[in-house]
């Protein structure tokens, strides 16, 4: 196993050279998606401004967004356990792209484990969860969770016989030539790293006003010429720092949403990794039960540990519509609060806590006539939990 473990992070570093070319090659700031037929999207960049990004809907009048969270690709990467997980993800991923042909795909945090990983770049880790989507010419987005740059943790078996794994240590047996480090890598290495090396990655570092926080970003979604839907992406923290959606963050997606959509007229969506505490207050207490809707209820909300006004932004937006996170495995339900809807993903990777059975969270995006609608992909193929959210 660990042989073929080399081998595949071999093969995996050979493709990051070769996207890396590519990139290069993409030199103009328009370009269009042409690689899939039922992928009618248009991207645009504005020059000289790494946050300005637009997603055009040209036909059909559907925009669809799979969901995938807490993939947690790299945990026990030293074990036989570890990578099996990850080939078990990719299946979940590949089923789920399979039976709905999404337009877009979101990654809600949690896409590796980086306190299980000791070498010195995870974004190895990280190409790998995104290689589903992106061999189907997916386009997507991502959003960081509390273990995407968390600090290595030393496994107690390693202090004792055998001793630390030689596939990862001393240095001369170390993988790809990489030297062993139990640094981790940052929020901003990885992000950088997906941005580089895909050319239908729609992820942003966001405004370096919000440090420590990176995936901060609006993506706003055009349909003939007029806007569809804004998708808001926020960095709910933990890791390297506090498990906290900021001020500062509440006070930007406030001013931005006031200058792009001062009217609200344009629905908002709004994607981060942590729950807020709110989600506690709506949380069914057993089963779940009309108004929420959901096929999971196996444990208490995590919630982020402060609230520091976001919420009370959005339910003050009537444009706001949607809360979608992830963190909690075992929970997958919608439920109202207020005039908004507080939705949990569904647990999609092998990786992480927990043995419930993996999906993802849809949603559908109709124009004519306007509707936001939601629903439970599983790896078996079966559907439920369907929400009218809008």
């Amino acid at each position: 196993m660990a042989k073929c473990f080399l081998r595949h992070l071999q093969k995996e570093s050979s493709q990051f050279t070769t996207l890396r070319r590519r990139w290069k090659m993409a030199c103009s700031f328009y370009f269009t998606v042409l690689s899939l037929s039922y992928l009618p999207l248009l991207f645009r960049a504005t020059v000289g401004s790494s946050d300005q990004q637009t997603v055009v809907l040209q036909s059909n009048h559907i925009f669809k967004i799979a969901i995938f969270a807490d993939l947690h690709f790299g945990e026990d990467a030293w074990t036989d356990w570890g990578p099996e997980q990850d080939v078990n993800s990719l299946k979940v991923m590949s089923s789920v792209l399979e039976n709905e042909s999404p337009d877009f795909v979101v990654y809600l945090g949690d896409v590796i484990t980086a306190n299980n990983i000791p070498i010195a770049n995870a974004s190895l880790y990280w190409d790998q969860a995104l290689s589903p989507t992106r061999s189907r010419g997916i386009p997507w987005a991502s959003v960081f969770g509390n273990h995407d740059d968390a600090p290595f943790e030393w496994p107690i078996e390693w202090f004792a016989a055998p001793g630390i794994p030689p596939l990862l240590c001393p240095v001369q047996n170390s993988i790809l030539g990489q030297e062993c480090s139990f640094r981790g890598t940052s929020r901003l290495e990885l992000m950088k790293n997906e941005m580089d090396n895909n050319v239908l990655s729609l992820s942003r570092t966001g405004p370096e006003g919000l440090w420590p926080g990176i995936s901060n970003y609006v993506l706003p979604v055009l349909s003939n010429d007029k806007p569809l839907v804004h998708l808001y992406f926020l960095d709910s923290g933990g890791g390297t720092y506090p498990e906290v959606v900021s001020t500062t963050q509440a006070d930007w997606f406030k001013r931005v949403s006031e200058e792009i959509n001062p009217d609200g007229r344009v629905p908002e969506l709004v994607f981060w990794h942590i729950p807020s505490k709110a989600y506690r207050k709506v949380a069914p207490k057993f089963r779940i039960h009309k108004p929420c809707v959901g096929s999971i209820n196996k444990e208490k909300v995590a919630a982020q540990e402060a609230e520091m006004g976001i919420m009370k932004i959005l339910v003050k937006r009537p444009s706001v519509k949607a809360v979608f996170v992830g963190h909690n495995h075992g929970l997958d339900w919608c439920c109202p609060y207020r005039k908004l809807w507080l939705c949990f993903a569904r647990h999609t990777g092998y990786g992480g806590y927990g043995n419930w059975a993996r999906g993802s969270r849809i949603l559908q995006i109709n124009d004519h006539p306007f509707s936001i609608s939601s629903w439970i992909r599983m790896e078996d193929g079966s559907v439920h939990g369907e929400v009218i959210l809008s």
